[in-house]
């Protein structure tokens, strides 16, 4: 009796942070979702974006004040490395991502957006020198197999706008990638909610100032629909996934959340056809098993 009670222990421990996991992985990936639900009012990138991050601006500099209060003041090496990264990580991701929304399904976007991991890893070894083991390496294979068949299946249907959409997306991959990459330092001196709350804020700033430059006034007065897809963008599947994934790490440790971040893509896929009609097919099933399988071997420690 007392064995069964302690072995019970550990899952009831577990259970509250991998709940927090799925629902930040679920909240996350609704977010392609509501830019194509806009992108059906006629608003462009530029706007949609900037409306995104003017409404996410104020939660993260509270996320940012929160995480570092009766912490040391930024260096201006600090600012420097907070600069850069919201700008490769956040803005330019962001600013890339949403272009390609305008061209490729939201379950393409996602598996794309999921390869993530892989390019963390050939970054470190570009960079750094770090060494790719040959399980790693077969892992990556598999995963980029599974975006080439569905890419290469949504390419013969839609024609060339989806080679332009997807290249954007991965340009968008590559450059959270280089976030990821050399975020460590910082993370570790100034916390990973601090460091996230001032990125993303500088990030805000960057896209209300990129729609100010390239648009008149005018392009603000858009559809209700947009101002409410917008909002619900900025707090559920932008500012609330941030939160659940920290508070899900603090319980269960970065390896594990990033494990069950693997139902991203196929939550994105079944909201793709469920809310926007996205068709389901065995090229897309395929596809993402092989991605989700792919990225699961590279991120899985060996035991």
């Amino acid at each position: 009796m007392a064995s069964s009670q302690a072995s019970a222990t550990p899952s009831a421990s577990l259970a509250p942070g991998l709940a927090l996991a799925v629902a930040g992985s679920i909240a996350f990936s609704g977010k392609a979702i509501i830019v194509k639900l806009a992108y059906r009012h006629g608003v462009d990138a530029v706007t949609l974006l900037m409306y995104r991050m003017l409404f996410a601006l104020p939660l993260f500099m509270a996320m940012a004040w929160w995480a570092g209060r009766d912490r040391p003041a930024l260096t201006r090496r600090d600012w420097l490395g907070v600069l850069w990264l919201g700008f490769t990580g956040y803005y330019l991701a962001s600013f890339l991502d949403f272009a390609g929304l305008q061209y490729i399904t939201a379950s393409l976007e996602r598996l794309i957006l999921y390869l993530n991991p892989t390019l963390v890893l050939l970054l470190g070894w570009v960079l750094y020198g770090r060494r790719i083991v040959r399980r790693q390496a077969v892992a990556m294979a598999v995963s980029y197999s599974g975006v080439v068949l569905v890419f290469g299946h949504q390419l013969t249907l839609d024609g060339s706008a989806v080679a332009w959409g997807a290249l954007l997306v991965f340009l968008s991959t590559i450059s959270y990638a280089l976030y990821m990459t050399y975020s460590g330092e910082l993370v570790h001196r100034l916390g990973a909610l601090r460091l996230a709350g001032l990125a993303t804020s500088v990030a805000c700033l960057l896209c209300i100032a990129q729609f100010a430059v390239l648009r008149p006034l005018s392009a603000a007065l858009v559809a209700p629909a947009v101002l409410w897809l917008s909002l619900l963008n900025a707090t559920v599947c932008t500012a609330l996934p941030v939160l659940l994934v920290m508070m899900a790490i603090e319980r269960i440790g970065p390896g594990l959340t990033a494990q069950t971040g693997m139902i991203g893509p196929m939550s994105t896929i079944l909201m793709g056809v469920l809310i926007l009609g996205e068709p389901l097919n065995a090229w897309i099933i395929a596809g993402t098993a092989l991605v989700v399988g792919g990225v699961f071997w590279v991120t899985r420690r060996k035991l």
